[in-house]
């Protein structure tokens, strides 16, 4: 027995593992995703990031887009935050895009723009944690690094019928020992790209295509016939419910007010409508805008909008907002908008929806 990268017990059988894995990534797996072009630290990296959460079809155009735009991380550096939002409009989990420029900033005033090669500084930058680091040492430097994203999770909890919801601490230790067990010492980038493809095209959360599964005949969850059955799901709770108002003011030639909402929190950084809690504080929150007075003249379909942790109604409101409001020009947060501008912003998703309603509204 040898000790493995990570100091995890290595035997024949962790090796006929990862073997089994490169063996069928050469012939089965994908090799033409566009991060996969061209092998790079950065590039490496702004995927990891773009694919939390997000499947990979999403992911494509979006990482094409941004790449193109900034195709270096000294470039992305220097851009404005609302240059970088306004490629992530649509992505969702805007803090990845703001600790993505964050990082980039630091890696150009810190590290000359290149990424450091240790684990730890890796995991020092803003949003990078250690499966995202370790994805970075494999895939880019052909470093024996484990990773643990949910496909590697979904793998080698089926293969060990591990009990237990993946976010659990005891059961992330386990899966994270067993992970950095498995890689090899040679060629880690295959079997790194090998076990994630695994997980996203053939051990998917359901209906897995266990027969095309290159570990079929030792997986136990196969063999016990209960695969669906892991990893077990997140324990369900019941999302609370917000509301809110989204306030449409239109001046003259057709441009609605937006403003830039704050840093932190939801759509940080992000230009949304004015908001009011409700319709009881709407003249309150116009009068803060700058109007003198304000009322509703109509208001469209209300918009559902699910977050991870709260499910948000948006009741539009259609504004007259009385005397002209002069004031734009000097708020730093504030902003007359419309769709032909060339002004590069980042929408959330439901203002975005709302912005072609109106258009289309108009036509």
């Amino acid at each position: 027995m040898i000790i493995g990268p990570a100091g995890g017990a290595k035997c024949a059988d962790d090796d006929a593992f990862s073997e089994r894995l490169i063996i069928w990534y050469r012939e089965h797996g994908r090799h033409d995703l566009p991060w996969q072009q061209e092998r790079t630290d950065y590039r490496v990296w702004l995927s990891e990031i773009m694919l939390q959460q997000t499947q990979v079809r999403t992911v494509i155009p979006y990482f094409e887009r941004f790449v193109f735009a900034f195709p270096e991380v000294s470039i992305l550096a220097a851009a404005s935050i609302d240059g970088v939002l306004h490629l992530w409009s649509g992505l969702g989990y805007y803090t990845r895009a703001r600790n993505l420029h964050a990082a980039a900033r630091i890696l150009v005033d810190e590290y000359d723009g290149r990424f450091p090669q240790s684990l730890e500084a890796l995991i020092g930058l803003p949003g990078i944690g250690r499966s995202t680091a370790g994805a970075i040492l494999a895939l880019s430097g052909n470093r024996p690094v484990a990773i643990l994203d949910g496909n590697v999770k979904r793998v080698l909890a089926r293969y060990h019928a591990i009990e237990g919801w993946t976010g659990r601490t005891p059961v992330l230790k386990k899966l994270w020992d067993l992970s950095a067990r498995y890689v090899p010492e040679d060629n880690p980038r295959d079997y790194t790209q090998a076990i994630m493809d695994l997980g996203a095209t053939v051990c998917t959360r359901s209906k897995p295509d266990c027969e095309c599964c290159p570990l079929r005949d030792d997986c136990k969850a196969r063999r016990l016939g209960r695969v669906e059955a892991y990893p077990e799901p997140r324990p369900r709770r019941d999302l609370p419910h917000r509301k809110t108002c989204f306030l449409v003011i239109e001046n003259e030639a057709g441009q609605v007010l937006l403003q830039r909402r704050p840093p932190s929190g939801v759509w940080g950084g992000l230009w949304s409508f004015p908001e009011a809690a409700d319709e009881m504080k709407l003249v309150e929150r116009v009068t803060a805008l700058g109007f003198r007075n304000a009322c509703i003249r109509g208001r469209l379909r209300s918009m559902t909008h699910k977050f991870t942790h709260f499910r948000l109604e948006i009741q539009p409101l259609l504004l007259d907002a009385g005397a002209a409001f002069e004031h734009v020009a000097d708020a730093d947060d504030l902003c007359w908008y419309s769709g032909e501008d060339s002004i590069k912003i980042g929408l959330p998703a439901p203002v975005s929806r709302l912005l072609k309603t109106l258009r289309s509204n108009r036509l």
